[in-house]
């Protein structure tokens, strides 16, 4: 983890430094900033700074924000509506015909929730940007949860263990956080090659992913909000995306 923050810091200094040289502009002076006397704060001007900054954000930032968690939700919520019925049709049929037994009807029901996440628009995206992703070992599963990760990258874990049906107790198991997901991940074999789907080469483009990659809302919306440009917010975005996916590229096919 320390080698990511490294790579992280250096890769920040090396990106300034390129888009200093490629830009047009150029400095004219020297920036100087006087240095406040520093005293105690007092506390009615903190909380009212506080109140001030977080205002600000929630009403400027917070726009952005609610925008695409909505359309995110929409688009792991919601499929074709034909899919989404007979997935329906299918395990309600199954929960009825299990009776009372508990253990059957929650993996009925945790299946049915990675049945319905496939047949969603977000895994109908997945499925489609496969052989966009497939150089840097990337397979639709980790195409859907690249997307809805863009909310934020600790849901990448949740939707791997929706899509693995692994469910929540993949999450909160006391004995062995993440037991579950990681033996079905373990045994996740390639359809064309009969391979490991997650190897050395896969883990290290995926980090090097998130990295680079520009995977937070909360960012760009403030991005947005302090520049007061869609343009900048979109060519960060852009940028970010393009780093993290070469850099993948490169790992993967270098060490696969």
């Amino acid at each position: 983890l320390t080698g990511m923050y490294f790579l992280g810091f250096f890769m920040a200094l090396f990106v300034g430094w390129v888009i200093k040289i490629a830009s047009k502009y150029k400095s004219t002076g020297i920036f100087v900033t006087e240095i406040p006397i520093y005293r105690v704060p007092r506390w009615k001007n903190t909380v009212l700074t506080m109140y001030q900054k977080s205002r600000t954000f929630v009403v400027e930032a917070g726009k952005v924000i609610i925008v695409i968690s909505v359309v995110l939700w929409v688009l792991q919520t919601y499929g074709p509506a034909d899919k989404m019925q007979a997935i329906s049709d299918k395990y309600t049929a199954q929960i009825e015909a299990a009776g009372n037994d508990k253990a059957v009807l929650t993996e009925l029901e945790i299946q049915q929730a990675s049945a319905r996440l496939k047949a969603s628009y977000a895994g109908i995206i997945g499925q489609r940007i496969e052989p966009i992703i497939k150089p840097l070992g990337f397979d639709w599963k980790i195409g859907i949860s690249l997307l809805t990760s863009f909310a934020a990258r600790e849901v990448f874990v949740g939707t791997m263990a929706t899509l693995y049906s692994a469910g929540p107790d993949a999450v909160d198991d006391e004995a062995g956080k993440f037991k579950r997901l990681r033996a079905k991940m373990a045994a996740e074999r390639d359809p064309e090659t009969g391979k490991p789907v997650y190897t050395t080469a896969v883990a290290i483009s995926l980090l090097l992913f998130y990295a680079f990659a520009m995977q937070c809302m909360s960012t760009l919306a403030v991005v947005r909000k302090e520049t007061r440009s869609w343009g900048m917010m979109f060519a960060m975005l852009a940028y970010m995306t393009a780093l993290a996916y070469f850099s993948s590229f490169i790992a993967y096919q270098l060490l696969a």
